[in-house]
């Protein structure tokens, strides 16, 4: 013994962690330039700001049911039975018709009235209303009001009337499949 007292320890090994591989790295991409600065825009509600784009929920109704049996043919029912086709489409016509001389009628009675009223009441003739002559004035200013009302009265009605005859016939039609690719 040298001269120590006790047992002579031998230091514990350390354990080096094993250097893992380092995993390859891809080359960065390169920044892209910055675009030149733009004028600051003014804050909302100032005058030339721009307003924010709104959201818009764009929703339609269902187009399929979920099952059952309607009563109501289909467009395919109407190409399998042309007499039940021109039915329909007699119908449609007719309505369309009716809507259109109805609006005639309503027009002519008023506009064409008119004259007749000036013929019969001489005193609306020379009868004045801010200075102008009252035949003037209904006939150059209140008649072109009057048929731009009518022509929008006409085209939302026929309108309708064509929507509910597509809903009469069920909606749309899905479009036909597309046929099979021939191979080359």
């Amino acid at each position: 013994m040298t001269g120590q007292s006790g047992p002579r320890r031998t230091p514990k090994p350390q354990l080096k962690p094993k250097p893992r591989p380092r995993p390859q790295l891809k080359p960065r991409p390169q920044p892209r330039p910055k675009p030149p600065p733009q004028p600051a825009d003014p804050p909302p509600g100032a005058p030339g700001a721009v307003p924010a784009p709104r959201r818009v929920a764009v929703t339609a109704p269902r187009r399929h049911r979920a099952g059952g049996y309607s009563a109501r043919p289909g467009a395919a029912d109407l190409h399998a039975q042309p007499q039940l086709g021109q039915l329909y489409v007699r119908s449609l016509v007719r309505h369309q018709l009716r809507l259109s001389l109805g609006v005639l009628a309503v027009l002519a009675a008023v506009l064409g009235g008119l004259p007749a009223a000036f013929a019969l009441l001489p005193g609306l003739r020379t009868a004045e209303v801010v200075g102008i002559r009252l035949p003037w004035l209904l006939l150059g200013v209140v008649a072109y009001p009057l048929l731009v009302g009518g022509a929008y009265f006409h085209v939302r009605h026929a309108e309708r009337v064509e929507r509910d005859f597509t809903d009469l016939l069920g909606g749309p039609d899905p479009p036909p499949p597309a046929p099979p690719r021939a191979a080359r």
